[in-house]
């Protein structure tokens, strides 16, 4: 069978080749109407064409470009705890107080093992990842050359040394060696960033100055802001400022690092000073002391408009030295508006539009000042958002990488707004502008996260159909926020407000799963719910377990003081699902936790015997009331006789106790 298959295969190639040959004659002896002119076209343009041709470069792939690929094909999990909890599942946080203990804890044991790693790096020589991870190996942080030099200076400098830098520099000058300004720029930066003190390195223990402890106890008593406690970190005459006296010449760059390091360390008015003094030695600034100088100046003014004046004079000040701002320039100026009181609205837009003049794009901190400076209060936000909405409209669609520390700050003031005026398509807005890319990462810490995630889900609760809110409360817990117990409270409204009291059980799992058991306020608030009206018996039982669960849980916290109200709640549930022996024991509690039951839950126990035609138990219900004092003793008395069928013993002890309690006219 093979051979005459081959036979036929040959016989097709060859028949093939024929046909195409004859083709090409037929094609090149006819021209289809074609003149020699236009033929003569074509063949030049088919030069052309080939003459054209730009063969493309060879694409380099990075190492990482295939997990990058499988990365981007992976969406985010919202049932799954946060990623970096992922490795040991044992450890996955289910309220927020272990996600704070857990993330402290990860990243004290990721500390110790770099400090292990980094000082004895000859225990860890091999490289097995591949691509090589830097991070992963071990750093250069013991000090190599010990001898006086120059390089040894740069070393100490690289490695963060503050003390045994400034050691070296000092042995330099007693030596007589000449420093070269490059090197004593990098040493006067080192010492300004750190306020001349060594920084802690990762793993080791933070131990306080104890001269600058000192001065805080003495000063805590007149200090009223956080704020405050970094206006005594900047040391008179320290070494930064003995090195800078003792340079022969002095640039820009040298003052630059000292007026910066003053205002970063709350040194504002001397930092003025040393603006003065520069400008008096004929030097120009750069755009980093303005920066510095303008967040400064609302902390050596006392009122608005000197605020402002100062501000002003700053920057005609750099267009007179011919120092273009930048971004951090303008966002420093609207940071400093928002301590000019009345003057803010005006002069925030006209910075805005002075922004946009130069060609300068405002970064997410620009708004965040801007929309400080508009809403201040949450009655601003009630009554306008035109802004914010204007300020989204722009942002729409937009990926935005971090240029100022202030960035992370926009997303969750802009949603605070949005929950002050009530504004749910507002709230829309900007979540589809943080799932744009990864713009959730300028979303801040786990802390501003969760500022951030907490005022959406309030908002949803207030304004959004019950569906949609639960949807949303299956999207981001846990995975991106574990609510607080006002979250929790929001969500049994939202419930309340649809007519949706039969997943209160479920709710109440949640609660657990949280650690919000063991809020009172919100467990009562719960029970309240359930115990409010009567619905079906189906629903009936599932909430008497979950009052059943609740006192479990009560019963294995004995620091949680019942209420009354938590009490007579879960009676109500109990004898409601028809649990009568649960029931009473519940009201056993009452009298151990000197708790006093209500006239109406008496009546509806009552009731319940009645159903089950238990007159032993109505008169043991008297008796508990009488118990009590209760001035509705004597009407229960009187409803039992009427109702029950009683022994004579019974009748006589019922009739007593009605005699007993009834008011005399």
């Amino acid at each position: 069978m093979a051979a005459p298959g081959r036979h036929i295969g040959h016989s097709v190639q060859r028949n093939g080749r024929f046909i195409l040959y004859n083709l090409e004659q037929l094609l090149g002896h006819r021209g289809f109407g074609w003149t020699s002119a236009l033929r003569q076209q074509a063949a030049e343009a088919n030069k052309e064409s080939t003459e054209s041709v730009v063969i493309p470069r060879k694409k380099t792939w990075s190492r990482e470009a295939v997990l990058e690929a499988l990365a981007s094909t992976v969406s985010r999990d919202p049932t799954a705890y946060p990623y970096q909890f992922q490795d040991d599942p044992y450890l996955s946080p289910r309220t927020s107080t272990e996600f704070k203990l857990f993330s402290l804890s990860q990243e004290s044991g990721r500390s110790a093992a770099k400090y292990i790693v980094n000082n004895n790096p000859k225990l860890f020589t091999k490289d097995f990842a591949e691509p090589h991870i830097p991070c992963l190996m071990p750093e250069t942080v013991s000090l190599r050359l010990e001898e006086v030099s120059e390089e040894a200076l740069k070393e100490r400098i690289t490695l963060r040394k503050v003390t045994a830098a400034v050691d070296m520099y000092d042995q330099l000058l007693q030596a007589g060696t000449t420093v070269s300004m490059e090197t004593t720029h990098s040493l006067l930066d080192l010492i300004c960033l750190y306020s001349d003190r060594d920084p802690v390195q990762d793993g080791e223990p933070q131990t306080d100055d104890a001269e600058f402890g000192e001065e805080l106890k003495k000063r805590k008593a007149r200090v009223r802001r956080a704020s405050d406690f970094l206006k005594f970190t900047w040391k008179e005459n320290n070494n930064a400022e003995r090195i800078f006296n003792l340079l022969p010449e002095r640039d820009t760059r040298c003052y630059s690092a000292l007026i910066r390091g003053m205002v970063k360390h709350g040194a504002y008015a001397k930092a003025f000073s040393m603006y003065t003094d520069m400008l008096n030695n004929r030097l120009t600034a750069d755009v980093h002391i303005f920066n510095a100088l303008i967040s400064g100046a609302p902390d050596v003014r006392d009122k608005f408009n000197e605020r402002w004046d100062l501000v002003a004079e700053l920057l005609n000040q750099m267009n007179q030295q011919k120092v273009r701002p930048d971004l951090l320039t303008f966002n420093s100026v609207l940071k400093a508006l928002r301590r000019c009181g009345f003057l803010a609205k005006t002069q925030a837009l006209h910075t805005l539009n002075e922004m946009k003049a130069l060609g300068i794009a405002p970064s997410l901190a620009s708004y965040d000042h801007i929309l400080a400076v508009f809403y201040k209060s949450a009655s601003s936000a009630q009554n306008n958002t035109d802004l914010l909405q204007e300020v989204i409209a722009e942002l729409e669609g937009r990926i935005f990488t971090c240029q100022d520390p202030d960035d992370v700050l926009f997303f969750s003031s802009a949603m605070r707004i949005c929950l002050d005026s009530k504004d749910l398509e507002l709230g829309y807005k900007i979540q589809s502008l943080v799932d744009v890319g990864e713009n959730w990462r300028l979303l801040g810490d786990s802390f501003q996260q969760s500022i951030y995630y907490g005022r959406f889900f309030n908002l949803l609760c207030m304004m959004e159909h019950i569906d949609v809110v639960l949807k949303w409360y299956k999207q981001i817990i846990p995975s991106l926020y574990y609510p607080n117990p006002q979250g929790m409270r929001d969500l049994l409204q939202a419930l309340d407000t649809d007519s949706r009291l039969d997943l209160l059980p479920s709710i109440w799992k949640d609660i657990k799963t949280l650690g919000h058991d063991n809020k009172p306020d919100l467990v009562e608030e719960l029970l309240s719910l359930m115990a409010r009206e009567k619905h079906s018996s189906e629903v009936q039982e599932s909430f008497a377990a979950c009052a059943l669960d609740v006192k479990s849980v009560f019963d294995l916290r004995p620091s949680i003081e019942w209420s009354a109200a938590s009490l007579s709640h879960i009676t109500t549930l109990l004898l409601r699902a028809n649990k009568t022996r649960q029931a009473w024991e519940m009201l056993q509690l009452f009298k151990s936790r000197n708790r006093v039951p209500s006239e109406g839950l008496l009546n509806n126990f009552l009731s319940v015997c009645h159903s089950d035609g238990d007159s032993q138990k109505a008169v043991q219900l008297v008796q508990l009331s009488a118990a009590f004092c209760l001035p509705t003793t004597w009407r229960l008395a009187k409803r039992a006789l009427a109702e029950f069928e009683l022994t004579e013993e019974q009748r006589a002890i019922l009739s007593e106790l009605e005699t007993a309690g009834e008011p005399s006219d």
